[in-house]
């Protein structure tokens, strides 16, 4: 008798994100958990992505909604993959949460959806969880539980084409879909925390950072070293040290020709980035420990 073949799957796959959100408590690190009537079920807050929304949006949203407290990103975790209803494939992102402001959940207005919550040692947390997927995700976190720091470093967003601009070149703009590229790129400079911008004077770049750093009222540090005309290996490599040792969340935007030189300096090797693609840089004393990868998809317009 042949194999039976799985069931096609029916309707599109599902995204979904969520976070290991850590304090310090009065006995060390604790973590959030929820417990979902329906499931019957201790796990991490999580939730499906909304149409349009960047992932890493949809985690800071969903543990905002479970649990009232909100979160940057940090460490990315691995992520989840299993088969749902209708064969599809479920994938959940997953970060370290660091919480921003107030921990405390216990004004937290539980509903059908989580009727309880709580911060837990990591120890408590191992006997509470339901899930295994749950529990390597712990292991994952106790194994990374030291503090990290962000440097984002974007490629600028879609501009008008050298040979449609009369003017300078470092005067040319975004166009329309880089505009929208760099609206698209707010939520997710929001999900980091980021309170630092830098940028090359170059108006393209200026442009792609400017919606964030207009909402977060921060202004654009502009740094001639990091224009296609203007390079500099030593001011760059001088720049990137500060950044390294900035306990801060920065971003940084350039340009397509001097990025490998910025990612050699900082000791990572990645592909050619498309317009307002960004690198995301976990670093600690110096030393960057972990990337991410993310590509901005505006919405049609």
């Amino acid at each position: 008798m042949a194999p039976t073949q799985p069931p096609a799957a029916t309707g599109p796959d599902v995204v979904a994100a969520g976070a290991v959100v850590t304090r310090k408590g009065p006995e060390g690190r604790e973590v959030l958990l929820v417990h979902r009537p329906k499931y019957d079920d201790w796990s991490f807050p999580k939730g499906k992505q909304d149409p349009g929304e960047h992932v890493t949006a949809t985690a800071v949203r969903e543990v905002f909604e479970e649990t009232g407290v909100e979160i940057r990103l940090g460490l990315p975790l691995r992520p989840q993959l299993y088969t749902v209803s209708g064969g599809r494939t479920k994938t959940v992102h997953y970060w370290v949460g660091h919480v921003v402001g107030d921990a405390d959940v216990s004004s937290y207005v539980t509903n059908p959806e989580v009727d309880d919550l709580g911060w837990f040692s990591t120890a408590s947390a191992a006997e509470r969880l339901t899930y295994l997927d749950d529990m390597d995700l712990l292991e994952q976190y106790r194994h990374q539980r030291k503090s990290t720091s962000t440097l984002v470093v974007v490629r600028h967003a879609k501009a008008h084409k050298r040979g449609s601009w009369d003017g300078p070149d470092p005067e040319r703009p975004l166009n329309e879909r880089g505009e929208h590229q760099a609206q698209a790129l707010v939520p997710i400079l929001n999900a980091y925390g980021v309170s630092r911008v830098l940028s090359s004077p170059s108006t393209r770049c200026i442009q792609t950072v400017q919606p964030y750093a207009s909402e977060q009222s921060l202004p654009v540090v502009e740094v001639a070293a990091l224009s296609e005309e203007g390079y500099d290996e030593a001011a760059a490599r001088k720049l990137l040290d500060e950044l390294l040792a900035t306990p801060g969340p920065s971003v940084l935007c350039s340009h397509r020709p001097v990025l490998p030189e910025l990612f050699a300096l900082l000791g990572i090797t990645e592909e050619p980035l498309s317009p307002s693609d960004l690198i995301v840089c976990h670093h600690r004393k110096g030393e960057v420990l972990a990337t991410e990868r993310h590509s901005v998809t505006p919405p049609d317009h």
